[in-house]
Formats: structure tokens, sequence, C-alpha cells
């Protein structure tokens, strides 16, 4: 193998790593799994989740219960996936993640519900051979507000399905034995 095709191999795996990460924390994040959320960050990395948290991110999952306590349903789908490996860094990459992130919310008025269309900003590092967010910033390009909330989760079109639920009701613990709670 030359030293080129080493090269382009080394960076393809980075890229498939960072890209697990990604995908793993929005799993995390609407399964309440939080456990596996932190498996995702350094102990030092920062969290910009504007109005809700800035800060180290180990304190914004410390605060997820509670930011996540009224939100009926989360969603977190990754869309277009640019990520940029430093050239002169090989423990270094950055990452801009389009995200469409749905939440159900209760409300004193009743349930609503909130689309936002947004990216992620975010810096990578790998340390001790593992890829974890640095910092993760996420920024907000529209949103969309039903109040009250258009999800009809007993509609007869649906009848007999399995439906998502936050943390461990989710039908998903019982059906898979490889992908486990509070594991990467």
């Amino acid at each position: 193998m030359t030293d080129d095709l080493q090269q382009q191999l080394q960076g393809l795996l980075a890229k498939q790593a960072i890209t697990e990460i990604i995908h793993g924390y929005c799993n995390a994040a609407d399964r309440r799994d939080y456990e596996k959320m932190r498996s995702y960050y350094h102990e030092d990395a920062i969290d910009d989740h504007g109005g809700f948290f800035k800060g180290l991110a180990m304190d914004f999952i410390d605060q997820l219960p509670q930011i996540q306590e009224p939100m009926e349903i989360l969603h977190h789908n990754v869309t277009t996936v640019n990520i940029k490996l430093d050239p002169e860094d090989t423990n270094k990459a950055e990452g801009e993640v389009y995200v469409l992130a749905f939440h159900k919310m209760k409300t004193p008025d009743g349930s609503m519900d909130l689309l936002i269309g947004g990216r992620y900003f975010d810096k990578y590092e790998r340390r001790a051979s593992l890829w974890k967010f640095y910092h993760r910033a996420v920024v907000a390009d529209w949103v969309n507000v039903h109040s009250p909330s258009l999800v009809d989760l007993k509609h007869p079109i649906i009848d007999g399905s399995l439906i998502g639920k936050p943390g461990t009701e989710d039908p998903s613990y019982d059906f898979f034995s490889l992908m486990k709670r509070g594991e990467r």
C-alpha cells in the first residue's frame, strides 16, 4: 500500500469514527441516554445550545433531564455532514452538520410542536485513539411552531405500530441485543 493510499484510508477511518459520534449523539438525545451522551464528549468539552445552555458539556448533560422534561417527543435527524480533517494535526477535525430536530413539548396551554432546521458547528479531537466532541455549537436556521400540536399517535393509520418513547420505555430496548443503553 502506498503512503498516499494509507493516508486516504486513515482519513476515511477518522471521518467514519466522527460520523458515528454525530449519529450516536442524536440517538442519545432522543432516548435520553445521558451516559451514552457523555461518552461522545471530552471531559473539558464546550457545548453551546444557545438559550438552553452555554458552558462545559458535562454540565449541559447534567441539566438535560430538566431541559428535556417537558419534551414528549425528541427526534433528531442528521442530513448533510461536512467534515474537514486538520492537515497539520491528525488528531483534530471540524464539522458542519445539518440537523432537523423535532420536539413535541408540554406547555401550560397543551402540547406544541417545534421543528428546528439548523446546523451543528463541531470541533472534534482524537485523544487516546478515540474521537469525541471538543466544542459543539447549535445554530438555528429556521423554526416551525405549531400550537396546538399536530402529532396524532392515536390515528388509525398507525394502529398496531410500535410507538417510540423517550428513555427506557422506547421499544428499541426490547428489540436490539447489540445496541445497549449507555454504550457507544
